[in-house]
């Protein structure tokens, strides 16, 4: 595991971007065009590093239909397929690294929930989900993926599910990263928990126009942004990281709620929106807020020989794809 740095006289200071986008089902060259004219944003403003929501490029929740023939029309493999090379042609043209999802296409019959984030010199990081259930074709990913970005910030890739077990995140941080790119596709989805979750009723969305506030009241309330920051901000504060929150936004089947945001290593919002639309946020991640982070002092206070439990099995754990969850 890698040592944490001391950031106290750090002067480190990026420039960031979370994007929440409505994704078209199916349609790579219309999602790629969104992904591209956000970036031409995001680096207009002088952003360094843009990150959009989980398989924004192929669509997400219409796959689970998907027969294997579909699903072997759409998967793309990585790093040699086309949406990929178009991610690598962004980020050299704009000087920005960028982050976006599609399915990837792993070798025959083998299919991945995957995020490439595509660096200014023309490499890429590709994360693939840990604990997927989109499609019984699609397989879990096997490694964490923790690097360096050009401005000398770590940064970790955790993808919607993989950020609900804190096991995740915390080795995330106990492998240097200082920065989580958290891309969703989450939201109002159908949940046990009855104060929390639930669908929002479709002709909100449709009369968004008309009637902003109650679409936005759903947004703001606990089917979107009181659920997320039941935990989004205790996996910043308790890991001492910024965590970037990319989500899609508007029809999926399901209503998704956006509130693209920010957060400090102390659990903060830097920056956020609750507008059902698809929007942007930009803040400023300043490395000295690192130094003195609650959440890194706990890691410093660690216990690892207490710890063999967390790696015995209980017999109770499985597969995501078989549980009735809160995504």
């Amino acid at each position: 595991m890698a040592q944490l740095p001391d950031h106290s006289k750090d002067k480190r200071i990026l420039r960031v971007a979370a994007v929440q986008f409505q994704s078209l089902p199916g349609d790579k060259p219309a999602n790629l065009q969104k992904i591209e004219s956000f970036v031409e944003q995001a680096a207009a403003q002088g952003v360094q590093l843009v990150v959009f929501p989980e398989c924004c490029i192929t669509g997400y929740w219409f796959i689970r239909k998907l027969s294997v023939e579909r699903l072997v029309a759409l998967a793309e493999p990585i790093p040699d397929g086309p949406s990929t090379w178009r991610l690598i042609e962004l980020a050299r043209r704009h000087r920005i690294s960028l982050g976006a999802g599609l399915v990837e296409a792993a070798g025959v019959g083998v299919f991945h929930n995957s995020y490439v984030v595509a660096l200014p010199d023309g490499s890429i990081h590709c994360h693939r989900k840990l604990h997927a259930f989109e499609h019984t074709a699609i397989r879990d990913g096997t490694d964490y993926t923790v690097f360096d970005l050009p401005e000398g910030f770590r940064v970790g890739v955790l993808i919607c599910y993989d950020c609900n077990l804190i096991e995740n995140v915390r080795i995330n941080a106990l492998r240097g990263a200082e920065i989580l790119l958290a891309p969703h596709q989450t939201g109002a989805v159908r949940s046990k928990n009855p104060h929390l979750m639930g669908l929002i009723d479709r002709r909100l969305w449709d009369n968004r126009y008309a009637d902003p506030a109650a679409i936005e009241r759903e947004f703001r309330g606990d089917k979107g942004r009181g659920w997320l920051l039941r935990w989004l901000p205790s996996r910043a504060h308790d890991n001492g990281l910024f965590l970037i929150f990319s989500n899609g936004v508007g029809v999926d089947d399901e209503i998704r709620t956006g509130n693209a945001m920010i957060l400090d290593p102390y659990g903060r919002i830097l920056a956020e929106t609750w507008k059902a639309a698809d929007k942007m946020v930009i803040a400023d991640l300043d490395a000295r807020l690192l130094a003195d982070a609650t959440g890194r002092s706990w890691i410093r206070a660690r216990r690892p020989d207490l710890y063999a439990p967390l790696t015995v099995p209980t017999g109770r754990e499985c597969n995501t794809r078989t549980l009735k969850f809160e995504e």
